[in-house]
């Protein structure tokens, strides 16, 4: 009786906290251009599929909450329609970022936001795409969504999953949520520890694979397929290798993603080592963001934008106000800076260290493997403060050929996860 008063208890809950977020929502919008654009984008996606009419009937149906899943997704997405073009495609996303982004992405059918998770909305959903296959993306638990697929006995897929201890699912009071995991068919982990804590758990999916993570062979592709950038070249004075810099290159970090207390110390360093140079990524490129950073560095920089053959070497700070460059960029420095760590949490490293350059971050890390094993192996560096920051940035540019040579030897030993998971799906 007790525990089905619990489930009961649980579900309640999870109830009304939906319910009140769609509210909260619904509010914020009325202020909020980015609520206002999730709240429109969900309520015209069961429209649009009543109007598909079918078409899309059959299709293999992925889900990512926003950009960083979907760059996980991408290899799967673009090994499918390379090897059976005439495949369905749809992608579906949480986050306006992630659809306004990816909306135009070419490489599926059909690219739409994901409804509000509620019974009604899932079973609708479900209904009007009728999708063969649904494959959803890491951390992506939608109680209605699983169960109305596992209903339809729709095969369901969870790619590049990670697992910890301290995840509700292993939680004594998380038994119900545990539960959801059930409605996958298969859960494609990234390593062992989160396939021997799901066994040890008596988690009763048909199959647990350990196929790793695909943004390795992601970031790879990119690496390939990179382009030189006449401006930034000029900038760093050096015709590169693949690679690294020769030893008598000029000093350069390029910091990524980057927001303001990351800023704040990169502006300091700059400052101290006149010598070195620093290209600067950003994570936002908004008005107030670039007011900022022109205070901080109190206007001594070069603005990509602005920047010509003849200017861009006036200054030893590059401003990088264009997005989608970054995951190109790393390959112009000599040691790698990745923002977000003291925030929420660090973003992609793998995106630097596959050029062969040593990573430094935030104290925020411990919840991304890819950065935990770089610090374990010797190529990946966590700072605190301006102190460690500066000492960790020394020794990464006096030692960054054998630091970057870890990394990028790292890198090469986790490619493969496309691969796997491909040919168990498909």
């Amino acid at each position: 009786m007790s525990k089905i008063f619990c489930t009961f208890a649980a579900k309640l809950v999870n109830w009304i906290q939906m319910y009140i977020y769609i509210l909260l929502l619904h509010i914020a919008a009325l202020f909020n251009e980015k609520a206002k654009k999730l709240v429109h984008g969900q309520a015209q996606t069961l429209k649009e599929l009543g109007e598909i009419d079918g078409k899309l009937t059959a299709c293999v149906w992925i889900h990512a909450a926003s950009v960083g899943e979907f760059e996980q997704a991408r290899p799967v997405i673009e090994r499918l329609k390379r090897e059976q073009p005439n495949r369905k495609i749809v992608l579906t996303f949480f986050s306006p970022s992630g659809y306004e982004m990816r909306k135009d992405y070419p490489q599926v059918d059909k690219v739409l936001y994901l409804p509000f998770a509620t019974r009604r909305n899932a079973e609708r959903f479900v209904a009007l795409l009728q999708p063969s296959m649904a494959i959803f993306v890491k951390y992506e638990f939608w109680p209605a969504y699983l169960k109305t697929l596992k209903k339809n006995n729709i095969p369901t897929h969870l790619i590049a999953a990670i697992f910890r201890k301290d995840q509700l699912f292993f939680k004594w009071y998380g038994w119900w949520y545990k539960r959801l995991l059930d409605c996958f068919t298969t859960l494609f982990v990234q390593d062992e520890a989160s396939k021997e804590l799901l066994e040890e758990s008596n988690i009763s999916t048909p199959r647990i694979v350990v196929a790793g993570d695909t943004r390795f062979d992601r970031v790879m592709e990119v690496m390939k397929q990179r382009r030189e950038i006449p401006a930034v070249m000029r900038f760093v004075e050096h015709e590169l290798t693949p690679l690294h810099f020769e030893q008598e290159a000029p000093k350069v970090i390029v910091a990524g993603s980057t927001w303001p207390k990351d800023e704040e110390l990169l502006a300091r360093y700059v400052q101290e080592h006149p010598k070195v140079k620093l290209i600067l990524v950003p994570h936002e490129i908004t008005d107030e963001h670039m007011h900022f950073i022109f205070n901080l560095f109190q206007g001594r920089f070069v603005r990509f934008s602005e920047a010509s053959l003849n200017n861009v070497n006036t200054n030893e700070v590059l401003l990088i106000d264009r997005m989608g460059m970054l995951s190109t960029l790393y390959r112009f420095g000599q040691v790698a800076y990745v923002g977000g760590g003291f925030g929420a949490g660090i973003h992609n490293t793998i995106e630097a260290a596959v050029y062969g350059k040593p990573v430094l971050f935030g104290p925020r890390y411990h919840n991304f493997r890819e950065a935990e094993n770089l610090i374990e192996k010797g190529g990946g560096f966590a700072v605190h403060d301006y102190e460690s920051f500066a000492a960790a940035m020394d020794d990464a540019l006096a030692h960054h050929y054998e630091y970057g040579q870890i990394a990028g030897e790292y890198v090469q030993s986790e490619l493969g996860a496309t691969d796997k998971i491909y040919k168990e799906l498909f």
